[in-house]
């Protein structure tokens, strides 16, 4: 398993990137093929000083073939652009294999 790891450093405007990424973004990631799993945490501290992030989002597939296939559907991409028109200068991109 493998997962798409999404960390957002803190809007400018945290109550419209909230609801933007709640009511808009969200059903646009659930809609991408061969998704297992979306997590989403609110980042509420740290363990010194301030956190620098706001949200992070997990997004869990079979392979990383499965997720290159969501990427490049139509709803990944519809999601990706979505992204970079909200929350380019916030979001951080990364995957990680699980290891349980």
């Amino acid at each position: 398993m493998v997962k798409l790891i999404a960390l957002y450093k803190t809007p400018d405007n945290t109550a419209e990137f909230d609801k933007h990424y709640h009511e808009i973004h969200t059903p646009l990631v659930k809609k991408m093929p061969g998704l297992r799993r979306l997590e989403l945490a609110k980042i509420t501290g740290s363990v010194i000083g301030e956190p620098s992030h706001y949200l992070m989002c997990e997004m869990y597939f079979d392979s990383k073939d499965a997720l290159d296939a969501a990427l490049g559907s139509p709803e990944g991409r519809a999601a990706g652009k979505d992204l970079m028109g909200f929350a380019a200068k916030f979001v951080t991109l990364f995957y990680a294999d699980v290891v349980e």
